[in-house]
């Protein structure tokens, strides 16, 4: 039986450095086979998550945000036109990509090819179990109409099942299963794998076909973020620390009485039961809701993120995601170590 560690079961090894100043420290990073972002930082295609104007402000930062494909077609599409249409006259972000989320189910080819044609070049395949034949043939039959898109497909856990989506031609793998803030996966079915051992082992196998990787779940804080890039993933994909924020889809809503309100945004998993209503579905629930505190633009918790990578590549010597990934090592640290590294003044 295999031996499986996720992000608090490791640490980052400090390292010899020579870097003069963090803010010269590059993050761009490979997000498909043919795209690139300037930040590692990609936003859930969740419907609490990313619409317009989440997608718009990840292109505007250099990361990228894909639309969530819980509404119908012409409502993704509607938005797909937009993003194009600011693309075309910001040359800041003309290169950035267009991305969309589509099923493997009924509508999906004519979602997929209506997209396309609005300007999307970025699809992601987003079920929960990226290791399944129709997810293989959604790929190959996408990839077959629409030559010249790219897909993401997902999500994963090991390398034979990034083996086979890679096999079937996806240009990035999605990397994840269970860990979500919000998911119930594993309380409800037992399946799922720590997140470290997941990334480690994808990588693996996709790095022999030149196929990028994207970490999604079990993010909690900035050195998550560091530590799945330093298991190997290009990019980081987020929920929860994007939840609550201005950009992301809902109503802002006061909780108490006046003056001591208190403003909330409602964050849900893509499984919850909550979700799944909204959509006409009540079974296979295997994620929850939450109300989050408002928290603002979403720029000040991307640019605390790039900061923390940038230190973190600091303290590896490392000026640039390449160097990070030859250079990072990782140690695996007890439960004592772990809460060590915790502010000891605010657990006491």
């Amino acid at each position: 039986m295999n031996r499986a560690l996720t992000y608090d079961d490791v640490n980052i090894v400090p390292k010899y450095s020579e870097l003069e100043s963090r803010e010269k420290v590059k993050l761009n990073t490979r997000f498909t086979k043919n795209t690139e972002l300037s930040i590692p930082i990609v936003a859930s295609p969740m419907d609490t998550i990313t619409e317009y104007d989440m997608a718009l402000e990840m292109m505007n930062r250099g990361g990228a945000g894909i639309v969530h494909r819980f509404m119908s077609i012409d409502e993704q599409v509607d938005i797909i036109k937009k993003l194009k249409q600011v693309s075309g006259i910001n040359v800041e972000i003309l290169d950035s990509p267009i991305c969309a989320a589509v099923g493997v189910t009924g509508d999906y080819l004519e979602r997929s090819q209506e997209l396309f044609k609005n300007g999307c070049n970025v699809l992601l395949i987003d079920v929960a179990h990226g290791h399944h034949k129709l997810v293989g043939e959604a790929i190959e039959e996408i990839k077959t109409r629409l030559s010249t898109i790219e897909v993401i497909a997902g999500s994963v856990a090991t390398g034979e099942a990034c083996e086979y989506l890679c096999e079937k031609g996806a240009d990035a793998v999605r990397v994840g299963i269970g860990n979500g803030s919000l998911c119930e996966t594993r309380i409800r079915t037992g399946v799922g794998i720590p997140q470290v051992f997941a990334i480690i082992d994808c990588v693996a196998i996709a790095d022999t076909y030149s196929v990028p990787v994207i970490a999604d779940g079990g993010v909690r804080n900035i050195g998550d973020v560091c530590k799945g890039l330093a298991c190997g993933a290009d990019s980081i994909m987020l929920g929860s620390l994007l939840s609550g924020t201005k950009e992301t889809p809902g109503t802002i809503e006061k909780i108490g009485k006046w003056p001591n309100e208190q403003l909330h945004k409602k964050y849900r998993g893509s499984a919850s039961l909550d979700s799944k209503k909204s959509r006409g579905h009540n079974k296979n629930v295997e994620g929850n809701h939450k109300v989050i505190p408002y928290k603002g633009k979403v720029k000040r918790i991307i640019n605390d993120i790039q900061d923390g990578i940038r230190s973190s590549f600091s303290y590896v010597g490392a000026n640039t995601m390449d160097e990070f990934h030859s250079k990072v090592e990782l140690m695996e640290v007890t439960m004592a170590g772990n809460l060590e590294g915790k502010p000891h003044l605010l657990t006491t």
